[in-house]
């Protein structure tokens, strides 16, 4: 039994697969899942909105009140400015569910490799901090590092790096530790057993990283523009 739950780890710690595209040059396995999520996204995103009506079929009322309570999510936390952020957030949220519960049907999560979870952190990171200057001017901006007493400066600029590390690590560890014991729970017990701790760590955690992912990024972002009126 330790040999096949050796392999099950083994299996989740290799490197990504490689694959040639056209034989022009080579992409990464979870590179190749990100483009199909998106695509996927892109054409719901047309399909759900193409025939939008003044008087709402039952799924464009669905879809109104799912996009209409994300939006006032948003307002509660940024205020009045919380228009330009929500379609990002929004997007970001639907690409990290998609991505998280890829391991209901057998494929490996995008989210379970470092260099993807890397670059979201990043991409939050710009959005908090240049939401930042930009609501507050660079000199406004620049001040928030030296509140609330000048000599929390090297604390939070410190803050500015760790943040988006936490967003990183939290996110990528929680899918990898998720992926690496399901793939244990298939090596020692293949049949029905596997499915019960799916639900819990496809659905739910899946479900829960998104949400913390972006929730952390909205919170980091309020607290940069909130008192900003």
């Amino acid at each position: 039994m330790m040999e096949v739950i050796n392999e099950a780890i083994a299996e989740n710690l290799a490197p990504p697969v490689k694959v040639s595209v056209l034989g022009l040059f080579t992409v990464s396995e979870p590179v190749i899942i990100c483009w199909v999520i998106t695509l996927l996204l892109t054409v719901g995103a047309y399909l759900l909105t193409r025939n939008l009506k003044i008087v709402p079929s039952k799924s464009q009322v669905i879809l109104e009140a799912s996009i209409g309570g994300f939006n006032n999510f948003c307002e509660a936390q940024l205020g009045k400015h919380w228009r330009p952020f929500a379609p990002w957030l929004g997007t970001l949220f639907l690409f990290l569910l998609f991505s998280n519960l890829l391991g209901l049907i057998g494929v490996m999560p995008p989210t379970k490799t470092l260099s993807l979870t890397a670059a979201l952190a990043l991409l939050s990171m710009l959005l908090i901090y240049g939401s930042q200057m930009r609501y507050r001017g660079l000199v406004g901006g620049l001040l928030q590092f030296s509140k609330p007493l000048p000599f929390m400066v090297p604390f939070n600029l410190l803050d500015m790096f760790t943040r988006p590390l936490s967003l990183c690590m939290r996110l990528f560890g929680n899918m990898m530790a998720a992926h690496m014991v399901m793939g244990m729970i298939h090596a020692v017990v293949p049949l029905v057993v596997p499915i019960v701790f799916s639900l819990y760590f496809d659905l739910f955690d899946g479900l829960m990283q998104a949400f913390v992912f972006v929730f952390l990024t909205l919170l980091f972002t309020s607290e940069g523009i909130h008192d900003h009126e």
